[in-house]
């Protein structure tokens, strides 16, 4: 697709800036992992059954990770980090339910979607009781400005999949429109994960701000790779099929760009596949050719760099730690997914 790949250092002080942050969250997340693994606990056997399938199924689970190292650099050194660590957990779990339902997906991180092994109803049910999870375990902290940011990013997220359901397959999609969608249906509840760790931690002012500009701006940045990969990644890495966006006709910031830089021909092309869903055998090629010609993956990274460096300064009003090196290391592994 044309884009210019990193040096084999700069991937692999990535993957190692992930490796310094689950070392440094090692013991809190075995507490939030027993809490999940607790908390999921229902005597209809359906319920563990279904959300254990996607829980194990190998997520860095970043989010929750988030929680715990703000929390710690904000300088917090009680429990109730860990719980609010697991609502974001089960919160994330709740969204990708539904998501797989929505998109009719049958492929997450690697296998087969709960919703064809127990169906479409199973599955939004199972995540709506993840979010009752979720929530009794942020009133436990009894920390009320913790449970409305979160409540708040739950809203919002909803809000940002119906943005998705109205703007889906209408190629007049504008880049404003789309990054509203990922604002709020991704990045929110990244922004949400690191403002709490500041909250809990007492510290409800700039650190707080900070924390929750690197949040949105790392999420923002996480979904535009993600977006990208859909046209030039691999399927092991996406844990979803190569190509699965043209297919359910999602406009993303490739399409976007691909299609207000292109001619009347390949506007016509993107109408008719992705507006009008008739696709035939070759277009999903005919799609990454368009993008490559017109470069709209290589400035679909470029922006989720830039996106990137505004989390990266956003962390500069913290001292030099071991965590905020993590954290800023964490941009760099959500670039270098793209290559």
């Amino acid at each position: 697709m044309g884009v210019v790949v990193p040096l084999e250092g700069e991937r692999k002080n990535s993957e190692e800036a992930v490796r310094v942050l689950q070392r440094l969250v090692a013991e809190d997340m075995e507490s939030v992992n027993e809490i999940i693994r607790d908390r999921m606990g229902s005597d209809v056997d359906m319920i563990p059954e279904l959300a254990n399938h996607l829980i194990d199924s190998g997520g860095k689970r970043l989010r929750p990770m988030l929680t715990l190292t703000c929390a710690r650099m904000c300088g917090y050194g009680g429990s109730d980090h860990v719980r609010l660590a697991a609502s974001v957990e089960f919160m994330h779990t709740a969204t990708l339910l539904h998501d797989d339902v929505v998109d009719e997906s049958d492929m997450r991180r690697g296998q087969t979607t709960a919703r064809l092994i127990w169906g479409n109803q199973a599955s939004v049910l199972v995540g709506d009781f993840l979010l009752g999870r979720a929530f009794k375990l942020m009133v436990e902290t009894k920390s009320l400005r913790a449970l409305e940011i979160l409540s708040e990013a739950a809203s919002v997220i909803a809000e940002g999949e119906v943005m998705q359901l109205a703007t889906a397959k209408d190629t007049s999609t504008t880049e404003d429109a789309y990054l509203k969608v990922i604002s709020a249906k991704t990045a929110a509840l990244f922004a949400a994960a690191t403002e709490i760790g500041a909250v809990v931690a007492s510290q409800n002012g700039e650190q707080a701000a900070a924390l929750e500009s690197y949040g949105r701006n790392l999420g923002i940045a996480f979904q535009l790779v993600d977006d990208a990969l859909d046209y030039n990644g691999k399927a092991a890495t996406l844990g979803k099929n190569v190509g699965d966006d043209f297919r359910e006709g999602k406009i993303t910031l490739p399409v976007v760009l691909a299609f207000r830089r292109g001619d009347d021909e390949e506007r016509a092309f993107w109408r008719r596949t992705l507006q009008d869903g008739d696709q035939k055998e070759g277009d999903l090629e005919t799609a990454f050719d368009i993008m490559s010609k017109h470069k709209a993956i290589e400035d679909t990274v470029t922006r989720a760099r830039h996106y990137g460096e505004m989390a990266r300064d956003a962390l500069g009003i913290f001292p030099a730690s071991e965590r905020r090196e993590a954290l800023s290391g964490l941009v760099d592994f959500c670039i270098s997914r793209a290559y």
